[in-house]
């Protein structure tokens, strides 16, 4: 087969790689068969200089008529993407996150710094680990979180790491700061947070660990997953605070209040607890 390059949404080239589709497609719950068909599928329309955003569409067409659950899955990154305009709810959705990953944690708190106060998007703690943590939000793809940023965050934190250290109990605490985007973080970014001890998270860095790799593990997806849910009705369960899937999952009379009939409760419901890959045993929900 010949070899075509496609253009990310930062504008940059790179080669199609069958690999990365294959793997995509997998790790949202297709199997074998389902997979070769959509490659396939993918691989007649490839040309040169073709979207990574046109693959990404076609391809989520395509498993969606097998399985809405899978169709969920896949569009994970878009389903940030669609956490916005505000911001606010992907900073309840890291706090969550980190909550699913045994910290206690608290959203939009202000900090008194040793010389000045800070609004601190979240604050997580778990045994001697004591964390700020800032997040930054885009609703556009291809946009990179450059040097300035974590410049600009390591700043205040050491700020408050100065007025932490001075209280009883933290002597041997490990206070750290975190970066936190949805998006992807420039190389130089990268470097910085690397040689200072900033802990940078994005969607694919650090690799393997990034985090497309915590919420597939603690199966936190965004509402914005759901393929049965229309965007208006999305929208007004954000308003709510119903972030996560596993909110429908644990308790399916939220979807009362943005005026769902019951046959789409159940549609809605059964699809959550698809994608959270939770059994349903409840018959009284």
């Amino acid at each position: 087969m010949a070899t075509f390059n496609v253009i990310k949404a930062s504008g940059e080239r790179e080669p199609f790689y069958e690999s990365k589709l294959r793997n995509s497609l997998r790790k949202a719950g297709a199997d074998q068969q389902i997979t070769d068909k959509i490659i396939h599928s993918i691989q007649r329309i490839l040309f040169e200089g073709i979207t990574t955003e046109k693959i990404y569409r076609e391809a989520f067409k395509q498993l969606r008529q097998y399985s809405n659950s899978s169709a969920g899955r896949y569009k994970l990154k878009e389903a940030l993407l669609e956490l916005g305009p505000s911001g606010y709810p992907f900073e309840k959705f890291i706090g969550e996150l980190l909550n699913r990953l045994g910290y206690q944690t608290d959203t939009g708190v202000i900090v008194n710094g040793n010389c000045v106060s800070h609004e601190i998007d979240v604050i997580a703690e778990k045994d001697d680990e004591h964390f700020m943590i800032e997040c930054k939000f885009h609703n556009r793809k291809g946009h990179k979180c450059n040097v300035k940023i974590p410049l600009y965050i390591q700043s205040r934190f050491k700020d408050v790491e100065r007025n932490w250290r001075s209280q009883s109990g933290h002597e041997d605490k490990q206070h750290q700061a975190w970066v936190v985007t949805n998006t992807r973080f420039t190389t130089d970014a990268q470097q910085y947070g690397k040689c200072v001890g900033l802990k940078l998270l994005s969607w694919d860095y650090p690799e393997n660990n990034g985090l497309k790799d915590l919420i597939s593990h603690v199966h936190l997806h965004p509402i914005t997953s759901l393929t049965t849910l229309s965007n208006q009705k999305k929208k007004l369960l954000l308003e709510q605070n119903v972030v996560f899937c596993k909110q429908i999952c644990e308790d399916k009379q939220v979807l009362k209040s943005v005026g769902l009939d019951n046959h789409t409760m159940n549609k809605v419901f059964e699809e959550a607890m698809d994608i959270c890959n939770v059994k349903n045993n409840s018959v009284n929900r």
